[in-house]
């Protein structure tokens, strides 16, 4: 019965940081599918100033710690250069996108390339442009291969938004660690209700990515 109460207590002041959770993991999400095709395509191009870019950006990002990236941005860049990136929010937006972003583009890369070249092939004896050629023919096979990964990849970037507390943004965890600071007697029970919020928080999008696993074994043209 205690226990039972105790966790009565603990879940409404945890559910405060829903709100901050659920945003960043949209923000961070749509931000992170956006430079995924942006790297994505741009490592694909002709322009070998565009590949080197991108590939730098890919590799850096992919090569280091989400935590360190979280903390360039929030205290190096505005005093090495003199720029201010905005919010918290954003600051945490912006490094778990263009972190999980990087990841992201190897998977647009590699589906594109993935599509049978014959199908290029045949779309150019039918006298397409290149554009016609990715926009009709290769993007919609490639774009089914990618939906199981960038289900995948939806829930790790879930995952990485319990580190924004680091930079002061008041999400669950960040809640969770304030009331074990409080009461360090019932620590176990914060964190398996947080466990618990994370977890139903991750049941849509494992549904989700499921649903992509299924779109994407319906096969590809070849």
């Amino acid at each position: 019965m205690v226990i039972i109460n105790a966790i009565l207590e603990v879940i409404p002041q945890i559910a405060r940081g829903l709100g901050t959770t659920i945003s960043i993991l949209i923000a961070s999400s749509i931000f992170a599918y956006l430079m995924a095709f942006i790297a994505g395509l741009s490592r694909l191009s002709k322009n070998v100033i565009l590949r080197m870019a991108t590939g730098f950006y890919v590799e850096v990002f992919r090569g280091t710690s989400l935590i360190v990236q979280l903390f360039w941005l929030y205290y190096a860049v505005p005093m090495l250069f003199d720029v201010n990136l905005g919010s918290n929010w954003v600051i945490g937006v912006l490094a778990i996108g263009l972190n999980y972003g990087a990841y992201l583009s190897e998977v647009v890369r590699t589906s594109i390339l993935a599509v049978d070249k014959g199908q290029s092939e045949a779309a150019t004896a039918l006298n397409m442009s290149s554009f016609q050629r990715m926009r009709l023919i290769i993007f919609p096979q490639a774009i089914r291969m990618m939906l199981p990964e960038f289900g995948n990849y939806t829930i790790q970037i879930l995952k990485g938004t319990s580190l924004v507390y680091l930079i002061g943004l008041t999400d669950i965890l960040y809640y969770g660690d304030i009331i074990r600071s409080t009461n360090a007697s019932i620590t176990p029970l914060v964190y398996i209700v947080v466990l618990v919020f994370y977890f139903l928080l991750a049941l849509p999008l494992i549904w989700l990515t499921r649903k992509g696993e299924k779109v994407a074994k319906k096969g590809v043209a070849s």
